[in-house]
């Protein structure tokens, strides 16, 4: 599209970037994205394609072989990229958040070691927060990390890995009470450990083992896993940060930068159902003239493509916010949540649109309405996003008595 998600102020670089991206998701996406996911196929030729553009290490400083951009550019690139198929854009992202984490909080011997791979796509990230009996509530989690000599021996059970197949670094938050005495609150005793292993199922290396994919309604050819350790060894010397009780913090820094871009997930998704809704109302004819001279469809259209820009405005906002070094959970919340209900609310016009075509799965859009809902609940639901802004409006507003 021409006129909708525009972004004012980009330097000639970022707009190179750009262009190069969205003719790669034209040409070499799109095409093949339904049927891939229909099978489930994990984009082998894709990722390969990704990795000779440079996307890899397209936040990873220059001194560490990526290209040095910032986090604006990267989530414009992941819009463009989910536009195509959003599964791409996670295989991308949580390489990109433990990239990030490495960057912003690793030791100098830890930013050696993984970055240049990183921007290279030789190792590629995922990471890992949730259990399988919670979802949201990080501080509750039950892994443990236990200090032994020069080691620590993981133990416990994670779930919902992007990722977790392909990747071979996974960056593991577990508890840790070395130094932290009885009564430490949960968030101040809590450790990211740098986990290296090999791509692959089943035992990956002693005592990590990682069962196979999650079958999905959506989010497919992307592989979703659990993971479970039982004795896993590691350094000392792989605690992000090179000292324990940091990990909350990390974590949850990781996880506002990947905020935005879910967020630019949503908007990219609802772009291309606009595309596609906006293209099928002028084709197809009803009562003798096309859908779209009806005037219940032109209300639709006008609904969808002011839900997309102001997602996409959001988006880029927050995106600003952070680059400036600046707190944004506040925006990075607020664009999270508006652009991944707008993003379910376009889809769904652009099924309603199709009418019973949307249902078929030779039409794109029914791809797109199994998608959506995935970003309702990943990096968080809609209600935490809620309980994020609303504390920090009160922080903001706080009533002078």
């Amino acid at each position: 599209m021409a006129r909708l998600a525009q972004t004012a102020g980009l330097t000639d670089v970022q707009q190179e970037i750009l262009a190069t991206v969205r003719d790669f998701v034209d040409k070499e996406i799109i095409p093949v994205a339904t049927q891939l996911e229909h099978k489930d196929e994990y984009p082998t030729q894709i990722v390969e394609g990704l990795k000779e553009l440079g996307l890899f290490g397209l936040m990873i400083p220059e001194e560490y072989g990526g290209l040095g951009e910032s986090l604006l550019t990267y989530a414009l690139c992941v819009e463009e990229i989910a536009r195509g198929w959003m599964s791409v854009s996670g295989i991308i992202n949580t390489h990109f958040i433990v990239a990030y984490m490495l960057k912003q909080h690793g030791t100098q011997e830890q930013k050696d070691t993984f970055l240049p791979r990183m921007a290279l796509g030789e190792v590629r990230g995922a990471f890992s927060m949730s259990e399988p009996a919670l979802g949201s509530d990080v501080s509750a989690i039950t892994s443990k990390g236990v200090k032994d000599g020069d080691e620590y021996v993981l133990n416990g059970q994670k779930m919902w890995l992007t990722n977790g197949g392909t990747s071979s670094l996974v960056a593991v938050l577990c508890r840790s009470d070395e130094g932290h005495p009885e009564g430490t609150a949960p968030h101040k005793s809590m450790t990211t450990f740098l986990v290296e292993k090999e791509p692959g199922f089943g035992e990956v290396r002693p005592g990590l083992t990682i069962p196979g994919k999650i079958d999905k309604m959506g989010y497919k050819g992307v592989d979703t896993t659990e993971l479970v350790m039982d004795g896993l060894r590691i350094p000392a010397n792989r605690v992000l940060g090179g000292t324990t009780g940091r990990g909350f913090y990390q974590m949850m820094d990781g996880v506002e930068v990947g905020r935005v871009n879910v967020a630019a997930r949503g908007c990219g998704v609802a772009q291309r159902a606009f595309e596609l809704g906006v293209s099928y109302a002028q084709q197809r004819h009803t009562f003798g003239k096309p859908i779209a001279q009806h005037q219940a469809i032109q209300f639709k259209l006008a609904e969808m493509a002011t839900k997309v820009e102001a997602a996409h405005a959001m988006m880029v906002n927050a995106a600003r916010k952070k680059d400036s070094g600046e707190r944004n959970d506040l925006e990075a919340g607020m664009a999270k949540y508006l652009a991944s209900e707008y993003c379910k609310e376009v889809v769904e016009d652009a099924f309603r649109i199709h009418g019973g075509y949307g249902f078929s799965k030779e039409y794109e859009i029914e791809r797109l309405y199994r998608e959506a809902p995935m970003l309702l609940i990943g990096e968080g639901t809609a209600e935490i996003q809620k309980m994020i802004i609303g504390r920090r409006l009160l922080e903001e507003y706080r009533f002078q008595g």
